[in-house]
């Protein structure tokens, strides 16, 4: 019954919710919706840190350094390319809302399931598990925020929040140094993946209260619940708001054809689907590879296992304060100059950090200094590839938009990256390591010529402006 139309309507929800004041309520889906990527940056953080602890005698599994930051690295990949692209066409059929509490409970028990591994194939299983459920995360949490954050902060809000993975990461980072020290080797690590679960519980509770898209539910028939929302929502703003002009017709449907969402997206939209495709391998590439490889070089050529944590605690401040800075100018400077700016200075960055290390003129400070530079500008550009596939496509067709990009960008440079630097790592040659850097300096750099090329104007516009909805009513 896809594609059946159930009714015609005009409404003003979209405008209503952009021209919204930012609020107190619009906290609430921050913390609700946004705290994911703190859970995300946690879980790729604890196992890459606690590589080393696994592969140790009496941990409890008989599995490799290499195969914690490569196979079940590959592995949790995978699960999130698989878990995006399922749950992403289910958030589209179904609603945001039911799909972002499915996905987090799947998270919260693949990680407890983890914490009770007693054998390498029940690790590497609820590792796929566990990404299974985060990257059903990223396509019902993505499309949500976009649709309920007004359009003049939704750029520096959605960056800043995909940025705080980061959050997630330090502190899995620093968690894991005094589990680590003052825990038997086969305790440790358990407690570690439990902690994640008591932090997903939390944010369950909190992400109750947040409600359903009201731009999904007016297109799929329901626009009175929508009409709803909005109204208590600007009740609970309590502004002195301006009666908003734009309103949009749109024809409704229970659903979308999944043939006619791939024919928006290749025939429709071909230049934003290679902009999407690129900036999503350059940067799972690099991230997924350096998140879960960093302790492996540490321990390779510089014999630090135990205490890696605090290095990579480093790299995590720069990271996160990569968005917290540059976010706004995603909305002030815009997104074409700043999304290819940062893939391309990030990739110069991490070819000149290859030399170096190369020429044997880095120790582990300096190459933790270095990658803290590196990612400082990459990661608000990585934060910006989700905001891009949320934006350039229409409304009907974003959470498995973000999802198809997120499962072939990351499938190609996520499972590939790890792969790759887990086995030039470990051979101990620098030259090796740095051959690995520099491809993932290249495919940045390649990724923001990309941008320069097909890069579309999305800033301080509404959603419905920068890709007309599906269901639209064609203007008279």
């Amino acid at each position: 019954m896809s594609d059946v139309e159930t009714g015609t309507i005009t409404t003003k929800v979209p405008a209503r919710l952009d021209r919204l004041p930012w609020s107190r309520w619009h906290w609430m889906i921050v913390v609700g919706l946004g705290t994911v990527w703190i859970l995300d940056g946690l879980e790729v953080t604890i196992v890459g840190n606690l590589s080393g602890q696994l592969a140790k005698p009496g941990s409890g599994l008989e599995i490799t350094q290499a195969q914690v930051a490569g196979l079940a690295a590959a592995l949790y990949v995978a699960g999130a390319c698989s878990g995006a692209l399922f749950f992403g066409w289910l958030t589209d059929r179904f609603g945001r809302k039911k799909l972002f509490l499915i996905t987090l409970v799947v998270y919260l028990a693949a990680t407890l399931m983890t914490a009770f591994s007693f054998h390498a194939w029940w690790f590497f299983l609820f590792r796929f598990m566990t990404g299974f459920g985060i990257g059903g995360e990223y396509a019902a949490i993505n499309s949500a925020i976009d649709e309920l954050i007004p359009s003049h902060h939704r750029g520096r809000i959605d960056i800043i929040i995909n940025g705080s993975y980061w959050l997630g990461a330090a502190g899995g980072a620093l968690l894991t140094v005094p589990l680590l020290s003052g825990l038997p080797v086969n305790i440790g690590w358990r407690v570690a993946f439990g902690l994640g679960v008591v932090l997903g519980l939390a944010i369950l509770l909190v992400r109750r209260h947040v409600p359903e898209s009201p731009r999904w539910l007016f297109i799929h028939g329901k626009e009175k619940e929508a009409e709803e929302i909005v109204g208590g929502i600007e009740r609970q703003i309590g502004a002195d708001l301006p009666e908003p002009k734009e309103s949009v017709t749109v024809h409704q449907r229970k659903s979308i054809g999944f043939v006619r969402i791939a024919h928006t997206m290749v025939a429709l939209y071909p230049q934003r689907t290679i902009l999407g495709l690129s900036l999503f391998i350059g940067q799972a590439f690099l991230y997924n590879a350096i998140t879960f490889g960093y302790a492996q070089i540490l321990a390779t050529f510089f014999k630090i296992d135990t205490n890696a944590g605090y290095y990579f605690a480093v790299i995590a401040v720069g990271n996160f304060l990569g968005p917290l800075l540059l976010g706004r100018l995603f909305d002030t400077v815009g997104r074409i100059p700043m999304i290819s700016a940062t893939y391309i200075g990030s990739g110069l960055l991490l070819l000149g950090t290859a030399w170096l290390f190369d020429q044997g003129l880095l120790n582990a400070v300096t190459l933790t200094a270095c990658w803290s530079v590196v990612l400082f500008v990459a990661s608000a550009g990585a934060s910006s590839a989700y905001l891009t596939v949320s934006e350039i496509f229409p409304m009907e067709t974003r959470a498995l938009a973000i999802a198809f990009f997120f499962a072939i960008g990351t499938a190609a440079g996520g499972i590939a990256g790890p792969l790759v630097f887990a086995s030039l790592v470990e051979t101990g040659v620098p030259g090796d390591t740095a051959l690995a850097f520099s491809i993932g300096g290249i495919v940045m750099i390649v990724a923001g010529l990309v941008e320069l090329l097909f890069g579309v104007k999305a800033e301080r516009k509404g959603l419905e402006a920068i890709a007309t909805p599906l269901t639209a009513a064609p203007t008279s």
